[in-house]
């Protein structure tokens, strides 16, 4: 199983002089590095960084992803119109123009929470193999975990701006999963959930939650991995919650 002594040993040695600029960067090739000099659990300013990133690329890459908002907009109209026929035309705009408004921000608030929750859960299953980290270290791992979705915002607006729009059906359309090459009207929304985790981004941010938690939680390798896919389990919950309720 190991020892906190051999988890120490993987790791090189804290430096705690990097910038955030260098943890921006390092977190893609070096995420060791990064956590062994941030064991002071600071996610402060990554997770603002993350925010206030992730808010310019929604507005920059919005006219790449309308034909692929623009589908997802007309399949959840339908599917609100099945369930609610006295909606009106007026009212779905009307709420359409409030989202894309606002939606860049939503975006924010949602990475956010995410970040939040993620980091929360990663501390409470890490508990269970007594992990040494605090609440405050698993928020800062769960932050700097999520920057890989800085990338999968890019290549998502790349495949809106590429792709034909007769293949933008929705939101899965965009993805790199199983849920890509299934049809979000007839297959069934807890399918679509799983099978959108099954996401080579989302592998990624798990893998580096494990990392993070191998390195300041000092327990070994395998029970970090361990923790993260229950982390990973816990992380699809919500959307498995929320389709069956619009199913």
């Amino acid at each position: 199983m190991g020892s906190d002594a051999g988890a120490a040993r993987d790791v090189e040695p804290a430096s705690g002089k990097a910038s955030l600029w260098e943890d921006f960067v390092d977190i893609f090739y070096a995420p060791s590095s990064v956590f062994a000099r941030r064991t002071e659990g600071k996610f402060g300013m990554p997770l603002l960084f993350l925010a206030v990133v992730c808010i310019v690329l929604a507005f920059l890459t919005k006219n790449a992803m309308q034909p692929v908002m623009d589908a997802e907009f007309a399949r959840q109209s339908a599917a609100a119109l099945r369930k609610n026929p006295t909606l009106t035309a007026e009212q779905m705009a009307s709420g359409r123009g409030f989202f894309e408004t606002l939606g860049p921000i939503f975006f924010a608030i949602g990475i956010t929470i995410s970040v939040l929750g993620t980091g929360l859960v990663l501390w409470a299953v890490g508990k269970l193999f007594d992990a040494k980290e605090s609440a405050a270290a698993a928020i800062m791992i769960a932050t700097y975990a999520e920057m890989p979705r800085i990338i999968q915002i890019l290549v998502s607006a790349a495949q809106g701006l590429f792709m034909a729009p007769e293949k933008l059906t929705s939101m899965y359309s965009i993805g790199i999963s199983p849920a890509r090459f299934m049809d979000p009207d007839h297959a069934s929304p807890v399918i679509l959930v799983l099978a959108s985790r099954v996401d080579p981004f989302i592998i990624w941010i798990t893998v580096l939650l494990a990392i993070g938690l191998h390195v300041i939680g000092k327990i070994p390798k395998q029970q970090a991995y361990i923790a993260a896919a229950i982390t990973w389990v816990a992380g699809a919950l919500p959307a498995m919650f929320g389709a069956l309720r619009a199913g």
